[in-house]
């Protein structure tokens, strides 16, 4: 899946957590709960590498509460980390991230050593939410779409705890293709970034072996477990467009609106409470992702290097 979704501001935003981060404490990084491995930026964690880090898995009620737990095993044993899982819109648990951050840096707090904290994420994993929880009042810009936070933000949450916090940034290029459906299904890049009759046929493949069950009650198929596991998306599609009524003159399929009725069910937790990843799963693909990448890089300095001419004697 080739996605450009690297726009200006975004590079602007790296180069502000860059200088940021030098004096900072701990970082928060938001990840959706659905997808932790794929939303976590790759580049983030390479720009704050040496702080300690507190994962927020965000959206938890919208997650498998099963697979939750595997990834904040897997956060937790991390040195440096911790991990925690939240509702954004819930005001306890969102104030439990306060305390987290405290454990990871206990030398500092009071007025003159303040706690300074940066708080970052993907666009649309559920940031300015959260701060609004925070604060207790519309203190940042909210909406559906990525990109929303534009600039860099400084709360003050108690006298000694400094939050900043920061646009969503995604990073340049994607080296594990599930990572690009994951997070185009999830809504945190821009439409105009891919195709909806992709992701949705890549998010069906994924279900109808995951969560048949949570499939088969929502679109009903008069399918087995075992018969829904064999059935091409494509079919599966098709289905669920002709029993939605996306359909076009001549009694066809509308693909296009089909996909997207299953893109907005996921999102909408219509189907169930879903997380199409595992830590294990996610791990595997990344470094088949990884040694892809670097075959790729290697293609291209050997098309780089100039043919060698015959040897002199």
């Amino acid at each position: 899946m080739s996605v450009q979704w690297f726009p200006g501001h975004m590079h602007l935003t790296r180069q502000a957590i860059a200088e940021r981060v030098k004096s900072i404490d701990v970082v928060i990084e938001m990840l959706d709960a659905r997808l932790p491995g794929s939303s976590a930026n790759p580049l983030l964690g390479e720009l704050t590498k040496k702080r300690p880090s507190l994962k927020v898995l965000n959206k938890q009620d919208l997650a498998d509460p099963e697979r939750t737990a595997l990834w904040l095993a897997h956060y937790n044993a991390q040195p440096g980390t911790r991990a925690i899982p939240l509702d954004a819109g819930v005001v306890a648990p969102a104030r439990a991230l306060i305390a987290a951050c405290r454990e990871l840096a206990p030398n500092r707090g009071g007025m003159v050593k303040p706690l300074r904290v940066l708080i970052c994420g993907i666009p649309n994993v559920g940031k300015s939410t959260l701060i609004n929880t925070l604060v207790g009042k519309r203190s940042a810009k909210t909406g559906d779409e990525a990109g929303v936070t534009r600039t860099e933000q400084r709360l003050v949450l108690a006298d000694d705890f400094y939050l900043y916090d920061t646009p969503g940034m995604l990073w340049p290029r994607i080296i594990v293709p599930q990572s690009g459906f994951h997070l185009a299904a999830s809504g945190a890049v821009g439409r105009n970034a891919y195709d909806d009759q992709e992701v949705a046929l890549e998010l069906l493949d994924n279900l109808k072996l995951a969560y048949p069950a949570l499939l088969l009650a929502r679109y009903g198929f008069g399918l087995t477990a075992e018969a829904l596991a064999q059935a091409p998306a494509e079919e599966l599609l098709e289905a669920i467009g002709r029993q939605r009524g996306a359909l076009v003159s001549g009694g066809r399929v509308d693909a296009q609106k089909a996909a997207e009725l299953v893109i907005g069910d996921f999102r909408a937790t219509l189907m169930g409470r879903i997380t199409l990843e595992t830590p294990e799963q996610y791990l595997q693909w990344l470094r088949a992702g990884q040694a892809a990448d670097a075959q790729r890089r290697q293609e291209r300095l050997q098309e780089r290097r100039p043919p060698r001419g015959p040897r002199r004697r």
